[in-house]
Order: structure tokens, then C-alpha cells, then sequence
């Protein structure tokens, strides 16, 4: 996947997270036509979902475990699909 469309979704991530916590903190502030809470929480749960299936390829971050769960809850895939395809290239060579 191209890089610029990567740090684009994470960035989308971000935001989405971002208005969740604020709407969280200060329900009137947002006139939003959706509930950026409860979707905030939906993207965490799927996250959390990625880091108990894809553990294996969680695993593969070069820096810490604990830091590479934190960015599976907040990327998802965008985390750690890349670092899989990297093993898999990898044992293919």
C-alpha cells in the first residue's frame, strides 16, 4: 500500500479517536452528526480484536511489545500488516 495513503488512515485514526475523547470530555462542544464516542470505542474494540489475533505479527515490532500493542489499538492493521509482510518476505529470500 502506498505510504502517503497509509499516514493518511493513520491519521484518520487519529482523528477519529481525537473527537471521541473530546466528545467523551464535552458532549455539548461537538455538533457532530454522529456519535464520535461511540465510533471512537468501535474502532478500539476492532483494535483490541487485531491485537489478540494478529499477536504473532504484533510480536515482529523491532522496539517493545507494549509499544507496539498501543499502535495496533490505534492503527489496527495499518501496524502490523506491514511488519508480517516484512517476516514473509523475509522467509522467502
Amino acid at each position: 500500500m502506498n505510504a502517503t495513503l497509509v499516514w493518511i488512515f493513520k491519521l484518520a485514526c487519529l482523528l477519529l479517536l481525537g473527537l471521541g475523547l473530546t466528545d467523551a470530555l464535552w458532549p455539548d462542544l461537538l455538533g457532530l452528526p454522529f456519535e464520535p464516542t461511540r465510533a471512537a470505542l468501535l474502532l478500539l474494540g476492532i483494535h483490541a480484536l487485531e491485537v489478540l489475533f494478529a499477536f504473532k505479527h504484533v510480536r515482529l515490532y523491532k522496539g517493545p511489545l507494549a509499544i507496539s500493542v498501543v499502535l495496533t489499538l490505534l492503527f489496527g492493521l495499518l501496524h502490523w500488516k506491514p511488519l508480517a509482510q516484512a517476516s514473509a518476505k523475509e522467509q522467502h529470500d
